[in-house]
């Protein structure tokens, strides 16, 4: 008996440091680690919360971006981080299509990877160079379509929500067109604005001031309905492509093992953030919203995930377009 008791009150000793340090989460400073290049869709939308939760947590939250490989590098980094609650990974739907892009995945968000909360769900809009000859979605969907058209149409990197939307465009169309792949949103803004890349999808968040400047031209959203940030854009469905419906998300993670009670105090602050009228304003100027409070938590995060999986991985074996 004593030897048990000594055993036993080894390991209270030991779990009282980790006990203790979870009542007291966080007491430094946290990191968002953004996937992809400062300044794109995912970067405005991590730096939003980290202003917020720092208000909300009372500690210093970070955005890093630690980007290559269509978005890995960065999951990668806080799938071998310490699972402490203090390095996040700030994901879009890449998380859920790595799995099928990659041949040899480099991680399994399924097993290493704890789910914290929904953030936001980012539509996207078809966008071209404004010297294209079609003036919306019938007129360019004939000029895709014309016999021996020679069309480009960019992307953000494989695995990004550039890419998989058009992916899914050109499975709907079966039409050819000559995928450009560039590091990032930027470049590809860049490109189209000079004239020479045909046409993309982009996320809202990225996409909106250069179509109120009229720098490139919107043909439609890929959403149900009309955005009040870009009121006079038809949607997909009004343009006759109603297959078109693609909806970028957005979700925060931590590496697996992390203990419950700091991911349930991440997804709180997640919430708190999402409430926060600062950030409520962002979004609807970037033509999004936050994702409501049932659904910024780890049980729906989890079950969405494992939904987008299954949704994207006959689209992008169809395609056979991969990573590696």
């Amino acid at each position: 008996m004593i030897r048990a008791f000594i055993l036993l009150a080894g390991a209270l000793m030991a779990a009282f440091p980790a006990l203790a340090q979870q009542a007291r989460f966080p007491d430094r400073s946290i990191t968002i680690i953004v996937p992809f290049a400062a300044g794109g869709p995912t970067d405005v939308v991590a730096r939003q919360l980290a202003e917020a939760m720092s208000r909300d947590l009372g500690v210093s939250v970070v955005a890093e971006n630690v980007t290559g490989a269509g978005g890995t590098l960065g999951a990668q980094r806080v799938v071998q981080a310490r699972p402490d609650g203090y390095t996040l990974l700030l994901g879009n739907v890449g998380v859920a299509t790595a799995p099928t892009l990659y041949r040899r995945p480099p991680y399994d968000p399924l097993t290493q990877l704890d789910a914290v909360g929904l953030i936001t769900p980012v539509p996207m809009v078809l966008i071209g160079r404004t010297e294209l000859p079609a003036r919306n979605l019938p007129e360019l969907l004939a000029w895709l379509r014309r016999p021996g058209a020679e069309v480009n149409i960019a992307h953000a990197g494989l695995g990004s929500a550039s890419q998989l939307c058009g992916t899914l465009l050109r499975s709907i169309l079966q039409t050819p067109m000559t995928p450009v792949a560039f590091r990032g949103t930027a470049p590809v803004m860049t490109e189209m604005m000079a004239g020479r890349i045909d046409i993309t999808c982009d996320q809202t968040t990225n996409a909106v001031p250069y179509i109120r400047d009229n720098r490139v031209r919107a043909f439609a959203v890929t959403t149900p309905q009309r955005l009040t940030a870009l009121p006079d854009v038809p949607t997909t469905t009004e343009g006759g492509l109603p297959q078109l419906q693609v909806t970028i998300w957005h979700g925060f993670y931590a590496p697996h093992g992390t203990p419950r009670p700091v991911i349930d105090r991440l997804a709180q602050s997640l919430r708190a953030a999402l409430a926060d009228q600062a950030v409520l304003n962002r979004f609807n100027d970037l033509a999004t919203t936050a994702e409501p409070p049932e659904r910024a938590t780890p049980e729906a995060h989890r079950a969405f995930l494992e939904a987008e999986i299954a949704r994207w991985r006959p689209i992008l074996s169809a395609a056979g377009e991969y990573a590696d």
